[in-house]
């Protein structure tokens, strides 16, 4: 009965997701979906009065040349988040192991632990 219960709260959380990443699309036809780093040049310049100006430009774009294509830029940012998923995942089931190997050995201690609450 547990597992049936998981399942529906699965899917619910899915569908939450889809709706969250999908509705803004549909919500606000036309507009403008730029990046913060846009959005936060324009605010300077605002602020200021002048054109802003980048203290420096990025590594890659002064050995290639120029701007890195956006098939580029989207492969690099996907690389960097699987990496922080990756890193998160692997602390996380760590933390996992960790309490199963206390939790045995917490039983294997005391013969009167009952490992069901």
């Amino acid at each position: 009965m547990k597992k049936n219960n998981n399942t529906k709260t699965v899917i619910i959380l899915l569908v939450i997701v889809a709706l969250i990443a999908i509705v803004p699309l549909f919500a606000l036809k036309g507009a403008d979906f730029g990046g913060s780093d846009d959005k936060g040049g324009e605010i300077i310049s605002e602020i200021q009065g002048q054109e802003y100006e980048p203290w420096f430009t990025p590594v890659l774009e002064t050995a290639l040349g120029g701007e890195l294509p956006g098939e580029v830029e989207s492969l690099l940012f996907c690389l960097q988040t699987g990496i922080g998923v990756g890193i998160i995942a692997f602390i996380m089931g760590r933390y996992v192991e960790r309490k199963k190997w206390t939790t045995q050995a917490e039983a294997s201690q005391d013969p009167s632990y009952s490992t069901e609450q």
